[in-house]
């Protein structure tokens, strides 16, 4: 039996997932957090093999736990949920000790698969990511599918999804983060995660710079 502990800072993905892990016969939730912090005060006290958790969260950040994860709990495997797709951010959380990144939007099966893979004491990329990396190293450029919907369509040189790249335009037009997730019909935190895939991305370093970049290529007007 795998003993799962997951941190996340969106209750309602931990309710969907709980639900969805009680039919696993061989994974047993053990533990839930909200953010890094009681994460690790969770471990000290409940044992569990993997933990599963997002990369954006409050008080201590996923590469922040990590650390503390390596340091304190070194047996524990660490298994990455998050919508952060670019490779920075999985090559960072491999670096720091994690076994595997998993994205939010995968099927629950590949998710399944990923933490029995990182119980094995095995590497786990989902299978967009790794393909994102493959085509970006070949110097080609995915294109959309069914599969994997416009999460996975890019948008000019950049590597830009049709989703960032329509984020990045609203960003120009001046919009607030809750102004452009009220437009879009989404969340604050989820176009927070879009705007920082677009930083990473395009490598400016600042919301004024990203905008001259993006004019500058012509991704808008």
């Amino acid at each position: 039996m795998i003993r799962l502990m997951l941190a996340d800072d969106h209750a309602i993905l931990r309710d969907g997932l709980r639900a969805l892990l009680a039919a696993e016969h061989d994974i047993e939730l053990v533990g839930e957090a909200s953010n890094g912090a009681e994460l690790l005060d969770l471990l000290a006290t409940t044992p569990a093999d993997v933990v599963l958790m997002d990369v954006n969260m409050p008080v201590l950040d996923g590469f922040e736990t990590m650390s503390e994860l390596q340091a304190r709990f070194p047996d524990v495997k660490a298994l990455v949920l998050s919508m952060l797709d670019h490779e920075h951010y999985v090559l960072r959380m491999l670096q720091v000790g994690a076994l595997g990144y998993v994205l939010k939007n995968a099927a629950f099966q590949e998710i399944t698969h990923a933490i029995r893979t990182v119980a094995r004491g095995q590497l786990f990329l989902c299978t967009e990511i790794g393909l994102n990396m493959l085509y970006k190293a070949a110097g080609s450029s995915l294109a959309s599918s069914p599969a994997t919907g416009d999460l996975a369509e890019p948008a000019a040189s950049t590597g830009l999804t049709a989703r960032e790249l329509e984020v990045l335009k609203l960003i120009a037009e001046g919009l607030t983060n809750s102004e452009i997730a009220d437009k879009l019909f989404t969340s604050k935190r989820t176009i927070e995660t879009h705007r920082q895939n677009i930083i990473g991305k395009t490598g400016a370093k600042n919301t004024a710079a990203l905008i001259k970049l993006a004019i500058r290529q012509g991704l808008i007007s």
